[in-house]
């Protein structure tokens, strides 16, 4: 009887070793993305007590809630977005992942660390701050180019900041000054940004861009306090011969709508073009379904055309209602067209336009069903001030259209 004893307590202790995990194991994450050059962009994450996975860029932290298991395997599934990571379970750890864009076509190789907080590792002392306000220039592969606008803020090691173009901005950028060389990256279920480049004091140079393995484009930047971009109301506008828009696509349930609806007569109109996988337009939707809450009743409505790289009718109106259900949105969502994001698609939907320069681009409607400003493009939260200021902008435009 003693001998039996005795094994059970050895086989209870052997199991306590070996404990098997069920699900990830909690605490910080340090995971990388394989672009191309063999480079790798950083991105930390923490799996709380309560299986709550939460993504950090800067500032910003992203909740993630959907985290899927079915034998080996684990899938994470980001809110709002196509995108997710899938991979092998192996007791509490993740082998084996990729981060998965179905429309796409994409896939990218992910490895996890557990226990690791840090985003860039063996980073040496700054002998340069980065702080201030960059003039950028980026040139793509086939040799356009195109401006943009740094914003960076540097504590010893460590930078955080974003970078705005004409179509929007890159949202929350977290990174290090390694020595001279600036890295800073960020992943939200739809970005997946890196960028490096050597600094000096007032100058970088031989700067890369990296999105996810599929794009890559050099950039330089020199110090400019003054800089602006651009205005945004000055990008697109109408064809000469045209005050006004048309179009007519359907909604969630299928029905058909136009501005020619009961709905939107004698009102004031913001017509929003965007797409559910497009980062900027999720968050100028927070913004749109958070003012309708009180405009609605000040004869002002919102109505979206959302143009969907998913392969079906289907998944697009799925990711639509995705969408509308986690952000809380309760004007419609159009379906202008799946398959494609492509800006030229857009362009042939909307033929009034110039162009489509952006997604998003809001197109304000006045009481008579006339266009009275086109603003390409949304500088988020990650902006500061200038997503300040554009809120400002906002309320005194539409308060003078509601006024008229």
């Amino acid at each position: 009887m003693q001998k039996l004893l005795s094994l059970f307590c050895f086989i209870i202790l052997m199991s306590c070793q070996k404990e098997v995990h069920t699900k990830l194991l909690h605490g910080n994450y340090r995971a990388t993305l394989k672009v191309q050059d063999n480079q790798l962009l950083p991105f930390n994450f923490k799996v709380k007590h309560d299986g709550t996975i939460e993504i950090y860029n800067a500032e910003e932290v992203i909740e993630v809630t959907d985290v899927r298991y079915s034998g080996d395997s684990i899938s994470i599934h980001f809110p709002v977005y196509e995108g997710y990571i899938a991979g092998v379970f192996n007791n509490g750890q993740i082998k084996h992942a990729q981060y998965i864009k179905e429309s796409l076509d994409r896939v990218v190789p992910v490895e996890f660390i557990h226990d690791s907080d840090e985003r860039f590792l063996n980073v040496k002392t700054p002998i340069t701050d980065v702080s201030g306000v960059w003039e950028m220039l980026f040139t793509e592969d086939e040799g356009s180019t195109f401006v943009a606008k740094g914003i960076f803020k540097q504590e010893g090691k460590k930078v955080t900041g974003t970078i705005r173009t004409t179509t929007g901005d890159y949202r929350y950028l977290e990174g290090v000054v390694d020595g001279n060389v600036l890295k800073y990256s960020v992943f939200d279920g739809a970005h997946a940004f890196l960028f490096t480049a050597e600094v000096d004091d007032n100058n970088m140079k031989n700067g890369v861009f990296y999105s996810g393995n599929h794009y890559k484009a050099t950039y330089t930047a020199k110090r400019n306090t003054t800089y602006e971009l651009p205005h945004e109301d000055t990008l697109t506008f109408l064809k000469e011969g045209y005050d006004s828009i048309e179009f007519s696509f359907p909604d969630t349930e299928g029905n058909m709508v136009s501005l020619n609806d009961e709905r939107f007569k004698d009102k004031v109109v913001i017509v929003q073009v965007m797409g559910t996988w497009c980062p900027n337009c999720l968050d100028e939707s927070k913004y749109y379904a958070e003012q309708y809450k009180t405009l609605k009743d000040k004869d002002v409505e919102f109505i979206a055309l959302a143009f969907e790289y998913a392969k079906t009718q289907e998944k697009a109106f799925a990711g639509i209602k995705r969408l509308q259900n986690t952000v809380g949105i309760d004007y419609p969502i159009l379906l202008a067209q799946y398959g494609s994001s492509d800006k030229g698609k857009a362009n042939e939907k909307l033929p009034m336009l110039n162009h489509v320069l952006s997604y998003p681009t809001s197109i304000y409607v006045d009481k008579k069903g006339k266009v009275r400003k086109i603003h390409t493009g949304f500088n988020g939260p990650a902006t500061g001030d200038k997503y300040l200021s554009f809120q400002k902008e906002f309320h005194e435009f539409v308060g003078e259209l509601v006024n008229e």
